[in-house]
């Protein structure tokens, strides 16, 4: 009986391990010599699918295989890395050398002979930053052991003298930084609320940043941290339009009178999609649809332009309307692509003595939840080729002093941010580098509302993954790190504060070793 019951279970896990797949092999094998849509698996139906099987892993076989620390794009493996690590331990520490070729083109910081010392840094380090930082027990290759603990941290805020003031004679209620990085815009929709939440709480309480709500409006999520919201505006108007999707003064008015709002910005443009912007029907969950005031499972396409205004004069009329209604200080985004428009935008504001509060420039290769292929790739200046062109239209027009530049665009650590500051940037934001800090692989799949991580979807099941209480702490020890990296910088550049970065600490390599100023690698490259 035994032997029986032993031989029957024998025969079914043969069935089971050979039989059974066997057959789905052959179905798969008929199937693929029937079909018309691919050659390869006419032909060859089982190497065929092996093909796209590999074809299918193959962003991941290369990003952990393949791609050494340098490769790899939109960003490195060595960058990818870098963010995790200043996010889990507050460290920006590397042993050795660098991994940077320095046989290639590139930008540098100039130091100093006599670098400044610490004690003469002008920085706030109070009050504490109370979070929770990762300590590793044992790194070996098949036993790795950490446990995460209760820190405090020093915050690496600005003194009062060298803070920036957005509005500071133009409204009623100017905006005060004491930090010089902020989270670019993302919307609620093309992020999920645990993915905004979580962010929102770690820049609370980091403190001295801000967040920008991008162009999905306000969200209860964005308030959740208690952090400095600067609340996009884009040409689809969500969040301040009427239920025809024109623009309405009364909810307007409303986001300006929330306490954390602290100043807007009117997207014309952004690097990686200058058309406008685009949600996923499948994202669009009800409670999005509530929040943007537009049909829910339904495909988000806003306008590339407003239709508010025509021409330079409307806006800064429009923006000063803006102003004087709401109190807080307007800004603009912009994509520079045509230094013509961008000195006939900059001439009127000086005839019109109607200013912006603060210019973005968002470079070429800034980063989107959706685009086009044309469009993120081909549209638009990078950023520090933009930033310059803009600071030095604003010098020519003495408008310099009257407004602030925000530079965005990969500046994902400090020696990047330090070179933006130097090309003309008064501040920076970062959108994906804080993906990385709440759990983005670079999956590339954004615009699936497929994100594996639950960091770009609204799919709760997927969201599950994003433990909130978890990468808060990441997201506030990453931008403190590199609040800290910047004063680095400053000190190896023997300057005080970050704030003080001028061209002058600029040197650029070329790949035969010779080193020129900005000034005379920009007048080569017109030349």
């Amino acid at each position: 009986m035994v032997q029986t019951t032993l031989m029957t279970l024998v025969t079914l896990l043969l069935i089971l391990v050979i039989v059974v797949p066997l057959i789905l092999v052959l179905r798969l094998y008929f199937h693929d010599k029937q079909q018309r849509e691919h050659s390869v698996l006419r032909n060859f139906p089982v190497l065929g699918k092996a093909r796209y099987i590999l074809e299918k892993m193959g962003p991941e076989l290369r990003q952990y295989l393949f791609n050494n620390d340098n490769e790899g794009k939109p960003f490195t493996r060595r960058e990818f890395v870098f963010v995790n690590v200043a996010g889990k331990y507050n460290s920006r520490m590397i042993g050795y050398g660098s991994e940077r070729d320095f046989e290639k083109d590139g930008y540098y910081v100039s130091n100093s002979m006599f670098p400044t010392h610490r004690e003469e840094l002008k920085i706030l380090q109070e009050p504490k930053v109370k979070t929770k930082l990762y300590q590793v027990d044992e790194d070996k290759l098949f036993a790795r052991k950490e446990h995460r603990e209760d820190a405090e941290i020093d915050p690496y805020l600005l003194t009062e003298e060298n803070r920036i003031t957005l509005g500071k004679d133009t409204v009623r209620h100017p905006f005060t930084v004491s930090g010089l990085i902020g989270q670019s815009a993302m919307s609620f929709g093309s992020l999920g609320d645990h993915a905004i939440t979580a962010l929102s709480k770690g820049l609370g309480m980091a403190g001295g940043t801000w967040m920008n709500t991008g162009e999905g409006s306000l969200s209860p999520y964005h308030l959740k941290g208690g952090v400095d919201v600067i609340m996009q505006i884009g040409p689809g108007l969500f969040g301040v339009r009427t239920k025809d999707g024109e623009f309405s003064w009364e909810e307007f008015k409303q986001k300006s009178e929330i306490e954390q709002v602290k100043a807007f910005e009117l997207k014309l443009g952004q690097g990686a999609k200058t058309r406008g912007g685009h949600v996923d029907g499948k994202k669009v969950t009800e409670e999005i649809a509530e929040i943007r005031d537009v049909e829910p499972y339904q495909d988000i396409d806003s306008p590339n332009r407003f239709r508010q205004f025509d021409s330079v004069k409307e806006m800064l009329t429009f923006i000063q309307e803006l102003r004087e209604v709401g109190g807080k200080p307007v800004g603009i985004k912009i994509v520079v692509g045509n230094e013509e428009e961008v000195e006939n935008m900059i001439r009127v504001m000086s005839e019109e003595q109607l200013v912006p509060d603060f210019i973005t420039v968002d470079g070429g290769n800034g980063g989107t939840g959706a685009s086009y292929f044309e469009l993120a790739s081909g549209v638009g200046l990078p950023t520090f080729a933009a930033l310059p062109l803009v600071h030095d239209l604003l010098c020519k027009y003495d408008l310099r002093e009257r407004t602030h530049i925000i530079a965005s665009g990969q500046l994902i650590t400090p020696d990047k941010i330090a070179m933006a500051l130097a090309l003309g940037a008064d501040m920076v934001n970062i959108a994906r580098g804080f993906m990385m800090t709440v759990g983005c692989i670079m999956a590339e799949v954004c615009h699936t509302n497929n994100c594996p991580v639950g960091v770009a979807t609204t799919d709760p099941d997927l969201q599950k993954a994003l433990d909130i209480e978890e990468k808060k702490y990441r997201t506030c020890n990453y931008v403190v790190s590199l609040r800290e990296g910047l004063f680095n910088m400053a000190a190896a550049a023997g300057i005080d504060s970050p704030t003080k970065f001028e061209r002058k600490h600029i040197r650029y390599k070329e790949a035969l070793s010779k080193v020129l100023t900005f000034e005379e690698h920009n007048k080569k490259a017109v030349h």
